[in-house]
């Protein structure tokens, strides 16, 4: 009761300070993060076209977090910390310390979910990963074959994700555990979109909690992507003649019938203003701390918890300075302007 009353205040003290800081276009913060995202490492063994991780272009260090720095962040940001995130960029499982950091933040009555690739999932890891309590477990599978989940999870190997998430499935069942909830998780692909229902049909009969298909980002948007669905809903991305903005680059016919390029934009309108900066953040594996998940290569650092308190980064200059550009012109700052946060 005590836990949940002090989570309750902070929230609110969280939510005042925004909705302050949105009417006065200064920022004004109060409380401590609510939700965090710490990467227990940034290496992955599949090499998506998407993923700087996996296609090797993170200008950061490469490893993997120290199990002592990870648990003196989470006994800073205790009692007010509920949701711990365990990924950032990187495959966790690849991680030796994953179900010690669970158990640990477990321990101290936090939610914790992760994601994986689910290529590690094997008589082992299953059993680990059921005895860690970890709440949620999301998990990759963007196809309903090895044709269709390799256009994207390249390296990849579709029989072997499918037959570690029955494995899974199956040590839930026999020890009658609800824990973790399984969430298969599927981009839209232009490669899968039309295979949504086999999709849907599998997804059954390997016995998950829950299917999400998620919009997929793309890194050059503007320009368009193979891998962008046809199907206009399943994209995040809209062309940009159909905002009425048309130019000398987007695709319409000319007199003489040719066809020209088309350029993208992405579909919700970016306000100048973000809950996540007032709510949540990311800490790289070596203790770098970011302001959200769209900052994969770590270009904002805010500070680092190797040489500072927490309560000192989240309060310091650089993180004020930042929750002011959101306020003023969020569409400048580079890692906004594939982002889909609307509040």
């Amino acid at each position: 009761m005590i836990l949940l009353l002090a989570r309750g205040i902070n929230l609110f003290q969280i939510l005042a300070g925004y909705l302050l800081s949105r009417t006065t276009k200064k920022a004004i913060h109060w409380g401590n993060p609510v939700a965090v995202s710490i990467e227990p490492n940034n290496s992955c063994n599949l090499h998506c076209p998407e993923c700087p991780a996996g296609q090797k272009l993170l200008t950061r260090p490469q490893g993997s977090m120290n199990p002592d720095l990870f648990k003196s962040i989470i006994c800073e940001l205790l009692p007010h910390l509920s949701y711990l995130t365990l990924y950032f960029q990187g495959e966790p499982y690849l991680c030796q310390h994953l179900f010690e950091f669970i158990a640990f933040a477990r321990s101290k009555k936090i939610f914790v979910s992760t994601s994986t690739n689910g290529h590690f999932l094997n008589e082992n890891t299953v059993r680990q990963t059921v005895a860690s309590k970890l709440n949620r477990l999301i998990i990759s599978l963007d196809g309903a074959n090895q044709q269709s989940y390799e256009a994207y999870r390249q390296g990849g190997d579709f029989k072997r994700v499918v037959e570690g998430i029955r494995l899974l499935a199956g040590e839930k069942k026999r020890l009658k555990s609800q824990s973790p909830e399984v969430i298969l998780q599927c981009l839209l692909l232009k490669s899968n979109e039309s295979q949504l229902d086999d999709i849907t049909a599998l997804a059954k009969t390997l016995g998950v909690d829950k299917l999400e298909f998620k919009t997929a980002q793309f890194n050059d948007f503007e320009n368009g992507n193979p891998l962008m669905p046809e199907t206009d809903k399943y994209s995040r991305y809209k062309r940009v003649k159909d905002f009425k903005m048309q130019n000398a680059n987007s695709k319409m016919q000319n007199a003489d019938g040719k066809v020209q390029n088309i350029k993208y934009k992405i579909k919700n309108v970016l306000p100048d203003s973000c809950f996540r900066m007032w709510s949540s953040c990311v800490i790289t594996w070596d203790g770098k701390v970011v302001p959200c998940c769209f900052d994969k290569d770590a270009t904002h650092v805010l500070g680092d918890l190797k040489k500072q308190r927490f309560t000192d980064i989240w309060r310091g200059e650089p993180a004020k300075k930042f929750r002011n550009e959101i306020l003023q012109h969020r569409k400048s700052i580079d890692i906004c302007s594939n982002c889909s946060q609307t509040f």
